[in-house]
């Protein structure tokens, strides 16, 4: 990595090429653009990091000036192996955060209500006094489940996990299931690991049912590796109902009704079966159709050929014509689909995430249907296909861990969705109050469910239940719409002011990313050591990992809890572990890193500060086929192979989970119809399917809205119409709006374009921040709102101040020229949970009416008494635990903080 010659780095000042190799990273010389035409040269110091805005972890060298000691910018690492030097727009914005001069530099505590907007300073001293008392308390009194940890995008491994296990409680509570739960149920089906890991650079067809390039977890290194080979000749084509920028850069774009898309997949399988275009010696050894057959077909012969044939029968319905109706696609977009894939062979790659399986319900199904076409093309864990994610992503942690929790906690795991993938987080204020219980300390980070959640009103009134929410902490460097209801907002250090272990599967290749406070590192290489980010930080800004580490001592002073051991110094016993020492221990057991680390004559923390990144050795491909002395697979040959991380040790074409726990329609890939279908739609009543899936392409939202590059290019979220339902409207461009839901309405402004299917209206559910009050920050992305309550249950949100230029420290924030902050139509949006996966169903059907006269923009009207009778109906489409074995969810099923096996007894 030291390696001046890499391709894509500078070896000069003058060069235009992504950032400067390593070896150069200690004095880096580039002329001030402001000094032209005089030639003044600036010195800089590098310091490697890892990005927060999104989940690619793409490698950052932060630009220090050795001059005045700030850091001035962001570029690409070109030692990461993920990224390669290479950043999306938010790479560079984050300096934006790091200079926005409405950041939050001290600890802030409530005064007067919850929601009031009254605040004043505190010190962490008597924050941590606080907060650790009443966990301690909770803990003594045996109240464990009421202490909870709730994370968005979390940014780093495994140290949170391993903290609530060393705490003992069931405490993590995720936004999985907004975002991803129903493809993680589909992939984990069928084998064991619940993401996908495409091997786009080898891919000689890349199918994306996603807009990949924008707005995937890791579209800036799957982006790289897409464009390359659809320069070398790659096929593309993109599944997306709008049209998106990637679809923009297909070779197909095919744009089918919402929902649909297991249909449309199934009738391409159905005519590779049919033309026989089928790796049958990838089929026959590694998918578990014995099992099938034996569910399926008593009394038959019990033979492979068999089963190929009851495979024929069983998606006969699947027929190109039926596709092209029930999906609304053009005639031979299933016959093209079933050419490339054959032609692509076990070269076949693809990528769903949110995209149809985030929108509809039984979306999971889209995942496994998508699948089938892998195992069918065999193209699954080969060159160009796709991999298990636990094939692509090191986890490296500690030498010491803690046991097992022992704990249940029903408010994030509640019985009723013993398959969902993961916490029923979004469920929380219903969940809290059916089961009329309480959370005594409640963390938020990186996460904003007021904002964010389906039914934000009702996580309102949660907060505003003292009774049900005893002191809320909301662990943010920044104001969102969930922290004006904490009861402390403690700033916690943004992507370049924190440590944090970083592994995602962005290639067929491995790699770990250490994320570093720059400014402590930046010290360190002058020759000032700093024990603590607090101090090299701005203001009094501290990183989490310190903080949590401080916060565990608060609640187990003495190690009579057991708890504080784990987060003890080896070296100097009797004091808290420091940041060198926990990540010298992590570092030495990753493979490969301490010989690395040795050739260059430093230690593996040396080397993880020097470069940022690491390229773990790669175990290759095609490692189900590694052959083991014992466990795993047995072939017919007599050998054993290691197989796959399911239960049978081959992809489970048949799920007998699924028909066990109440699911027989999903033991294998097939199609159910979604809320949304078009047959459930009158449309000259008005109503409409609304598509909000989609983010634009620049936004971070959850991580800061004050990033003025970002902000400047998308702060608005209007709704695509097309011409035919404009017309019928009689709107046009510009034009106000009322999107009637189940539980209120929502007033934006409409977007005639064709990109969009008629009958279908979308919009963008990134965008549309607001704060009740003045001088809570976001200024340039925040409309400030009055809340009114007509009456019980019902919210009016209406924009009184619009987004315009102010004062500030940094004189861009005079020159802000938008107005608009865009619309949250979330809080419009009842809960609708997956009976399966638990996933939220996020796509609506909605009416549509021209705004009424008394309507203005930005207008949010909500009833949350009709929130609960829509959760309440999806509920009843649940088939609650227990299951087999009297088991709470099934034992093999992934868990993010899994339990004994014990607690899983219901």
């Amino acid at each position: 990595m030291s390696d001046s010659t890499h391709p894509h780095a500078r070896t000069s000042p003058w060069d235009l090429a992504v950032g400067p190799p390593p070896d150069q990273w200690d004095d880096w010389v580039e002329l001030d653009p402001k000094a032209w035409p005089e030639r003044v040269e600036k010195h800089y110091r590098c310091v490697p990091t890892i990005c927060f805005n999104c989940e690619s972890a793409c490698g950052l060298l932060a630009f220090v000036d050795k001059g005045t000691g700030e850091t001035v910018k962001f570029e690409g690492n070109p030692a990461h192996p993920g990224s390669r030097g290479r950043t999306c727009a938010k790479g560079p914005a984050t300096i934006n955060q790091v200079q926005d001069p409405e950041r939050i530099l001290k600890p802030m505590k409530r005064v007067g209500p919850r929601g009031g907007g009254q605040w004043e300073e505190t010190t962490w001293e008597e924050a941590l006094d606080d907060i650790g008392g009443r966990i301690r308390k909770a803990f003594d009194e045996d109240r464990h489940n009421e202490v909870s940890y709730h994370v968005g995008r979390p940014g780093e491994d495994h140290f949170v996990l391993r903290m609530l296990e060393a705490w003992g409680i069931d405490g993590h509570n995720s936004h999985t299931n907004v975002c991803s739960a129903s493809a993680r149920l589909g992939y984990s089906l069928w084998f064991g690991a619940d993401r996908p890991s495409p091997d786009h650079g080898g891919a000689e067809f890349i199918l994306l049912l996603s807009a990949h390039l924008e707005t995937g977890h890791y579209f800036n290194p799957h982006a790289q590796r897409i464009i390359e080979a659809k320069e070398r000749g790659t096929e593309i084509a993109v599944v997306d109902t709008r049209l998106s920028n990637t679809s923009t850069h297909a070779d197909r774009w095919i744009s089918p009704w919402p929902g649909s898309e297991a249909a449309m997949l199934l009738a391409v399988a159905r005519l590779l079966l049919e033309s026989d275009r089928v790796d049958h010696a990838f089929v026959r050894r590694w998918t578990n159709w014995q099992a099938y057959l034996e569910a399926n077909d008593e009394g038959g012969p019990g033979t492979y050929e068999r089963f190929i044939e009851k495979l024929k029968d069983l998606y006969a319905h699947y027929t190109p014509q039926y596709a092209v109706k029930e999906c609304s696609i053009l005639p031979g977009t299933v016959e093209y689909l079933a050419d490339q894939i054959a032609k692509a062979g076990s070269h076949f790659a693809s990528h769903l995430w949110r995209n149809t399986a985030a929108g509809n319900l039984g979306g999971w199904q889209v995942a496994r249907a998508l699948m089938l076409l892998h195992v069918l093309s065999g193209s699954v864990g080969t060159k160009g296909g796709l991999n298990p994610n636990s094939w692509d992503k090191a986890h490296p942690h500690p030498s010491e861990m803690p046991p097992p929790i022992t704990r249940w906690n029903e408010r994030h795991w509640p019985k009723e969705w013993p398959l969902a993938h993961y916490e029923m987080s979004f469920l929380l204020p219903h969940l809290l109050r059916e089961q009329d219980s309480k959370i005594d300390v409640y963390f938020t980070r990186v996460y904003n469910p007021v904002w964010t959640n389906p039914d934000g009103c009702s996580w309102v009134e949660m907060f505003e239940e003292e009774g049900r929410i005893g002191c809320h902490v909301a662990l943010t460097p920044t104001w969102n719409e969930t922290a004006q209801w904490a009861d402390y907002v403690l700033p916690m250090g943004l992507g370049p002011e924190r440590h944090d272990l970083m592994s995602q599967e962005t290639h067929a290749g491995t790699w770990i990313g250490f994320r570093q406070p720059v400014g402590r590192e930046y010290a360190r290489l002058e020759g000032r050591e700093s024990d603590t980010t607090r101090g090299t930080n701005p203001g009094e800004v501290w990183e989490e990992s310190e903080f949590w580490i401080a916060l565990t001592w608060r609640i187990d002073p003495d190690g009579s809890l057991g708890i504080r051991k784990y987060f003890e110094s080896k070296q100097n016993p009797g004091r808290p572990i420091g940041m060198d020492e926990y990540w010298s221990d992590v570092f030495a057991g990753v493979p490969g890193l301490p010989d690395a680390a040795a050739a260059e004559d430093t230690t593996p923390l040396g080397y993880m500060k020097r470069y940022g990144a690491f390229a773990v050795p790669y175990a290759g491909q095609e490692r189900y086929a590694t052959k083991v002395d014992k466990g795993g697979l047995e072939l017919e040959d007599g050998s054993r192979a290691a197989g796959f991380p399911t239960q049978s040790k081959r992809l489970e074409f048949y799920s007998s989970t699924m028909r066990e726990w109440g699911f027989p329609d999903g033991e294998v890939p097939t199609y159910q119809r979604s809320q949304v279908h078009w047959s459930q739609m009158d449309l000259e009543a008005g109503e409409r399917a609304l598509l909000p899936t989609f983010r634009l392409p620049t936004l971070i939202h959850t991580r800061s809205a004050n990033s003025k590059w970002l902000q400047e290019i998308s702060h608005t979220n209007p709704l695509w119409v097309h011409p035919e339902d404009a017309r019928a409207f009689g709107v046009e461009t510009g034009d106000l709006i009322r999107v009637n839901t189940r539980i209120g309405y929502f007033v934006p402004r409409v977007w005639v374009t064709e990109g969009i299917h008629p009958g279908i209206v979308a919009c963008s559910h990134h965008v549309g921040r607001w704060r009740l009050h003045d001088g809570i920050g976001n200024s340039m992305a925040t409309a400030t709102v009055d809340l009114t309550k007509p009456r019980a249950g019902a919210f009016l949100f209406r924009q009184k101040k619009q987004v315009g230029p102010f004062a500030s420290r940094d004189s861009d924030t005079s020159k802000v020229h938008w107005h608009e902050a865009g619309v949250n139509q979330n809080l419009t949006f009842p809960v609708q949970p997956d009976p399966a996966s638990g996933m939220h169903c996020w796509h609506q059907k909605v009416r549509l009416e021209v705004a009424n006269a008394g309507d203005r923009y930005g207008d949010v009207f909500v009833d949350t008494a009709k929130s609960r009778a829509v959760y309440e109906e999806w509920k009843g489409m649940c088939v609650p635990a227990p299951g087999p074995g009297g088991l709470r969810r099934p034992l093999h099923m992934k868990r993010p903080l899994k339990p004994v096996d014990e607690a899983y007894k219901l």
